[in-house]
């Protein structure tokens, strides 16, 4: 298979982010050992790590498919089956590779023959000691490097699975750690893969390191971007003398920045249904856990059920301000209903009023529409209960006043007064609220006026770390605070960096919908080539163009026509026909529609952590600049993760397994 042509985004059909990584580890990998084998069936053999690649990317059944019979984990003890050959997709490390080695030497190997790919370059040193070993080198068949090292959590998003990469990258310890230059380098070689994948060579911009003046030292955490940025630079440089066919000239964008151009957007409560979901509900990641009835009726049994692109009701309503999706998922049963005589039927027989419950009794009743009515009884229940949380918890008035103290329309008399009259609303609540006080105000924290406002809203010690650790994320300290045990120190230029305007020609059909990550305007000004020169550079220094990017229609495309599809949802754009109760099957065929002639992919990454609110943005955007734009992160992160990581960054006891994930 010609990954060069398939990936192009460039004429042909479209295909995904993610539909790209699958097609390579079901083609390029899986159906590629069948040219030279015996074995009709193989085992796929794969480490912690390539296991969860497989799984973000591809289905058991497209694995089955392509010839697998078992899927087995490489530190667990297996059956021999010497009959049969192996897959190994595994990481070039020395503990995989001396695991291998004892699958496959002596006299009595566990499988006939090995077909090894390594997720990522393997070091010389490696392959030296596969090729020591005599009895094993005649049984390998193949031995290559996928350079595929990534989640794909998305149709336009992957993550480099780097959990702690705020506590190692930024926290006060992080000076002088051997974690830091681990993180640093593992995460280069997981986002180069992704490049390797799709067969592009960027130009790499990245955030500059905020030096104040001559006299102020740099430190290592406002170096993260350039440091990475030239890591990453490195390995594609190698990919250009290594793998065939990988671009010798630059064919797209990445843009790289850290968790510090944007400390509200991990905290603020996002109002879509994919972020509402996921920051309000005990959610699995994707997995979301439901009762329904049993067979027979007569009990309830837990069911989990995956909220994924796979489902035409989530992909339709994910981006949809929770009162649009609501209204939608209302119109869809109505419809439904009106259309059906056996559901009419059913309808009054429960006086006209359709509880869950009785949406789920209809799936017994109709069993030709159970899909249908299955995926909308499920919207409706998530919906429900979205809505009595946000009922419960006054997070219209909560939402409302963050808000309105990120567009400057509310200050610390609001606050205040808020702190002091609504009782009801949760510390959880409120923190996130001083959170974003905070961030906007750094100088309000100079004396003890901060440590007043957290007293008033009943934060705990493990709170205020929260806050305190937010310093973290900035550049040089240029101010320091006395106050008590509690300091906090923001950089002079933060204000600057999260006070947002208006934005204009934005449709705002719903309340609480203002609201955008700063990600977005920055990925609209490196698709214009206007990013700030004093806070953004470039690595591969092109010649002199117009804001240092090429002039070409692929390069610098008009926004003024927005090409939205229905990928994008949400409060910006109204569904395309989709007036019946089971027609959301037509988001999956119209999907790729608008995006068979795009402009020069974008990639940004953001190191710290992404929100679902700059993944939104991506998407958004892809339709409105007509490119597809990719968001890597070092994880994806709800606010109580992040807050939990931010407090984590502190306290060196505690263990990633406490971390509320």
């Amino acid at each position: 298979m010609s990954l060069d042509s398939e990936a192009s985004s460039q004429g042909g059909d479209y295909r995904s982010f993610r539909q790209i990584t699958r097609d390579r580890l079901l083609f390029e990998m899986l159906r590629s050992t069948r040219k030279n084998s015996k074995s009709t069936w193989k085992v796929l053999i794969m480490d912690k790590f390539t296991v969860k690649i497989m799984s973000y990317a591809c289905k058991m059944a497209d694995i089955t498919e392509e010839g697998v019979s078992l899927v087995e984990d490489l530190y667990k003890r297996r059956q021999p089956l010497p009959s049969l050959d192996a897959i190994y997709f595994i990481q070039p490390t020395k503990e995989n590779i001396v695991m291998f080695l004892s699958d496959m030497s002596g006299r009595s190997p566990l499988y006939k023959k090995a077909y090894v790919f390594f997720s990522s370059p393997v070091h010389k040193e490696l392959v030296a000691q596969i090729k020591k070993d005599s009895s094993v080198l005649p049984r390998i068949a193949a031995l290559s490097e996928m350079n595929l090292e990534y989640f794909a959590i998305d149709s336009q998003g992957f993550i480099t699975d780097h959990e702690r990469a705020l506590e190692e990258l930024f926290s006060e310890n992080a000076e002088g750690s051997h974690k830091y230059n681990a993180c640093l380098n593992t995460m280069a070689t997981r986002i180069s893969t992704v490049f390797a994948s799709m067969r592009e060579f960027p130009r790499v911009h990245y955030r500059i390191a905020k030096t104040i003046d001559a006299s102020t030292m740099t430190t290592l955490r406002d170096l993260v971007p350039t440091k990475l940025a030239a890591s990453v630079w490195n390995c594609l440089a190698k990919y250009k003398t290594t793998i065939p066919e990988f671009p010798q000239t630059e064919t797209c964008e990445l843009l790289i920045v850290d968790r510090s151009i944007d400390q509200i957007a991990p905290i603020i409560h996002e109002w879509t249904y994919d972020a509402m979901c996921h920051d309000l509900l005990c959610m699995d990641g994707n997995k979301y856990v439901h009762e329904v009835p049993t067979k027979n009726g007569s009990a309830t049994e837990k069911k989990e059920v995956l909220l994924e692109d796979h489902d035409p009701v989530w992909l339709e309503l994910r981006h949809a301000h929770i009162a649009d999706a609501s209204e939608r998922l209302h119109d869809k049963m109505t419809n439904f209903i009106s259309k059906n005589k056996a559901a009419q039927l059913h309808q009054a027989r429960t006086d006209g009023e359709l509880s869950t419950r009785d949406l789920q009794k209809m799936v017994q009743a109709l069993p030709q529409y159970s899909d249908q009515i299955d995926k909308l009884s499920l919207h409706v229940e998530i919906a429900g209960k979205l809505n009595n949380i946000i009922r419960e918890q006054c997070l219209r008035d909560v939402g409302q006043l963050e808000q309105d103290l990120v567009f400057g329309d509310a200050g610390t008399k609001e606050l205040i007064n808020f702190l002091r009259t609504q009782l009801v609303v949760s510390r959880e609540n409120k923190l996130r609220l001083l959170m974003i006080y905070a961030a906007l105000n750094p100088e309000k924290f100079e004396s003890d006026k901060g440590a007043k406002l957290m007293q008033l809203a009943g934060l705990s010690a493990d709170d205020m770390i929260a806050v305190n650790n937010m310093r973290c994320l900035c550049g040089p300290d240029t101010k320091k605070s006395s106050v008590g045990g509690f300091t906090l120190k923001f950089d002079v230029h933060k204000k600057k960096h999260t006070n947002r305007k208006e934005r204009t020609g934005e449709e705002s059909t719903w309340a609480l919908s203002r609201f955008y990550p700063i990600l977005e305007q920055l990925i609209e000004n490196l698709s214009k080539g206007e990013l700030p020169k004093d806070e953004y550079n470039c690595m591969n220094d092109p010649s002199p163009t117009v804001h240092g990017l090429p002039t070409s229609n692929s390069a610098r495309t008009s926004p003024a026509h927005s090409m939205r599809s229905r990928r994008t949802g949400g409060t910006w754009a109204r569904p395309r026909g989709s007036d019946d109760g089971y027609s959301s099957d037509s988001v999956l065929k119209h999907a790729s529609s608008d995006f068979r002639k795009l402009g020069q992919r974008i990639f940004v990454f953001v190191i710290g952590g992404a929100t679902r609110s700059e993944l939104r943005a991506a998407h958004k955007l892809s339709s409105k600049l007509k490119r597809d734009i990719i968001l890597g992160s070092s994880s994806l992160d709800d606010p109580p993760q992040f807050i939990t990581k931010l407090k984590l960054m502190s306290v060196e006891e505690l263990t990633l397994d406490d971390l509320q994930l």
